[in-house]
């Protein structure tokens, strides 16, 4: 004998608070993650205003 189950008990899952809640904690994860990317490639870069001998290339229009 076939069973007749009612659409509204046929689904899978329910889109409710659970749902909703797992993809705001994973996208508060991802910008943690982010942020502490950002973080440490700061820390770890170069200073910005600090030009040393070997970066100028000489200047070959000048008579030596």
């Amino acid at each position: 004998m076939t069973r007749i189950i009612p659409t509204d008990k046929a689904r899978q899952g329910h889109w409710g608070r659970h749902l909703l809640l797992i993809l705001i904690c994973g996208l508060l994860l991802a910008f943690l993650a982010w942020g502490a990317v950002e973080i440490y490639g700061r820390m770890i870069a170069p200073p910005a205003n600090t030009v040393s001998a070997m970066a100028m290339p000489p200047d070959y229009r000048s008579p030596a």
